[in-house]
């Protein structure tokens, strides 16, 4: 098959060349992605007279974004390294096989959050920690966000494809293209329009709806190698548990993030009231920006991994891991010093709350030197599901 200008020779060449070439993308990819989230959290924590509480608000609602996020990982990040897998033994069909079955689910589950959230979102607040000054803002974000659920999970689910096929430029442009319309719409619908949360909600779907659209036309378009096929969208249980076997480790740890997300949440408006749970909302969207690079650089390692474990060509698996590694402690490095030097800077974006903003000088601090524990559980478990082991990285993320 004749090989695409975007597409790249993931069983030849230098593996140290080859990483930087698919993580770099990779990284700018989750940077952005998380850029895009922090714009909302900018604009709404500066709305006139009622920032604070609506930020607040805002994050009440992350668990729930958090528990979207981790289904689409149950099936992207489950299904990518089964695809390259395939690809690399030379078994296209079946690779597109995975791909048809995938894009089913991430349809079926999509509408089935779209329905829980649609009825239980104000008891699933109120249980977050939601008070009365709150809740209504976090239901204003979670009823427009909740409606665009299918177009969130079909981004985010269907890009690992494109970037597990060597397309990481490819996969790149879908996050920037969402983040720069989300960055245009978002002071358009809070300010001029005056629409507040909702407008940032409405800002957020639209971005993703538009990105969406792109996903899936290149992965039915020329350029791609595998394709999406209706005659694969009947879900086959060989073609799906391998999948969710691989997908439960970075669900688990989406989810348990969501757990923790709640615990804080209850605790804090208890204890701290609206105040705390505003700071705890900054503190999270600071640390996400910390955990991103890494992020970017195990997405960037898994087709490398995953297609020369197919092709047998373990000797540039392994050298993988090691690149991986190396070059995430390097990425982890650079970024604590970073947010030790300018975190309160970053803070001061978010909010003009002296309150909230004195919590999170105290603390962030303390937060900054515990990323480095976070490169060898994203790493090692990225690369054992990127080779098909489902088992290690499961217990990995339990613990």
């Amino acid at each position: 098959m004749k090989q695409s200008k975007n597409e790249i020779n993931l069983g030849e060449g230098s593996v140290g060349r080859l990483l930087l070439t698919l993580a770099v993308p990779s990284v700018i990819a989750q940077l952005v992605n998380l850029l895009y989230n922090l714009v909302d959290r900018i604009y709404i924590g500066h709305i006139p007279e009622n920032g604070g509480v609506a930020l607040t608000g805002l994050g009440l609602c992350f668990p729930i974004l958090m528990i979207v996020t981790a289904f689409s990982g149950l099936i992207g990040y489950g299904g990518a390294p089964r695809v390259a897998i395939f690809m690399g033994k030379g078994k296209n069909d079946e690779a597109e096989e995975i791909l048809g079955n995938c894009t089913m689910a991430l349809i079926v589950i999509a509408l089935i959050l779209v329905v829980v959230l649609q009825f239980a979102a104000e008891p699933l607040l109120m249980l977050f920690g939601a008070s009365d000054n709150t809740l209504p803002y976090a239901l204003s974000y979670l009823n427009i966000y909740g409606k665009g659920t299918l177009f969130v999970m079909l981004t985010m689910g269907l890009n690992s494809f494109i970037n597990t096929q060597g397309f990481s430029k490819v996969g790149m442009k879908t996050v920037l293209i969402g983040a720069v319309c989300n960055i245009i719409l978002d002071p358009v619908f809070i300010f001029v329009f005056g629409m507040g949360v909702q407008g940032a909600a409405l800002a957020t779907v639209i971005s993703q709806a538009i990105s969406a659209v792109w996903v899936i036309l290149f992965l039915t378009g020329k350029q791609t190698k595998l394709k999406i096929k209706t005659k694969y969208f009947k879900p086959k249980a060989s073609v799906l548990l391998p999948v969710c076997a691989l997908g439960v480790s970075p669900f688990i740890m989406n989810a348990t993030e969501s757990a923790i997300n709640i615990a804080f949440n209850a605790s804090l408006s208890r204890y701290g009231g609206d105040v705390a749970v505003g700071a705890m909302t900054i503190l999270s969207s600071i640390m996400q920006l910390q955990f991103m690079p890494v992020q970017g650089i195990a997405q960037g390692a898994q087709p490398i991994m995953s297609f020369n474990y197919g092709a047998k060509k373990m000797d540039r698996v392994h050298r993988g891991v090691r690149t991986s590694m190396i070059m995430a402690f390097l990425m982890t490095g650079l970024m604590v010093v970073f947010m030790w030097f300018i975190g309160d800077t970053l803070i001061s974006l978010f909010t003009t709350d002296t309150a909230v903003r004195e919590i999170c000088h105290g603390l962030i601090h303390f937060l900054v030197p515990t990323f480095f524990t976070y490169i060898s559980i994203e790493i090692l478990s990225g690369a054992l599901r990127g080779v098909g082991d489902a088992w290690i990285p499961m217990f990995i993320t339990g613990i």
